[in-house]
């Protein structure tokens, strides 16, 4: 975990959740007066939820995977959201609960990113699991493993799920966390580490 420093921008708060694998949006508050960007980010848990907007560029959020999504969000109001969704987020409408809230907050506009996530080939899957959200994302999300067995492809059930919002996606490090040693993953290997997804705005 790096210091949340970047020479892009600066900030003097991360916020972040207790995720819990549901489609709560938390929207992150500013920065308290007096608080300076040159002093250490001070770590603000905000509470349950699965996604973060933020407003303020001194306070940037983060969520955290080790096999689901992180899907960062941005607007062209200058707000993001960064979101944790795994199948079950996906299937409590994470995606679509996090685009509404900024929709509601003015954003007529929206980009995304998906980052590396477990792939089809590595997510054995069970079949009653696997028919909802296929009848939600569309036939393309069934798929099988290495092995021949049954298995969801999360990264394009998350891209249909952002496609089907008409939010514009970005191409991403099409990576299974699986597969990489470079990543977490807690399906495969057991691991206890995170990734974390920060999202901040380098706007003075």
């Amino acid at each position: 975990m790096s210091n949340g420093r970047d020479e892009g921008g600066r900030f003097s708060r991360l916020a972040w959740a207790r995720q819990v694998h549901g489609n709560h949006v938390l929207l992150a508050p500013g920065a308290p007066a007096g608080n300076r960007p040159s002093a250490p980010p001070a770590w603000q848990q905000l509470g349950v939820g699965d996604a973060l907007i933020g407003t303020n560029p001194d306070v940037a959020t983060a969520v955290f995977t080790a096999d689901c999504g992180a899907v960062a969000l941005a607007s062209d109001r200058g707000e993001w959201a960064a979101v944790h969704a795994g199948w079950r987020g996906l299937e409590a409408g994470v995606v679509e609960r996090a685009v509404e809230a900024m929709v509601d907050r003015g954003a007529s506009s929206l980009t995304a990113a998906v980052g590396p996530c477990i792939h089809p080939e590595c997510y054995e899957f069970a079949e009653d699991d696997l028919r909802g959200l296929e009848d939600r994302f569309g036939p393309g999300v069934r798929s099988v493993t290495a092995a021949g067995t049954l298995a969801f492809d999360l990264p394009r059930a998350l891209r249909t799920a952002l496609e089907q919002l008409e939010v514009s996606v970005l191409d991403g490090e099409d990576v299974c966390t699986a597969c990489s040693p470079r990543f977490f993953s807690h399906r495969a290997r057991g691991d206890t580490g995170r990734q974390a997804l920060v999202m901040w705005s380098v706007a003075s």
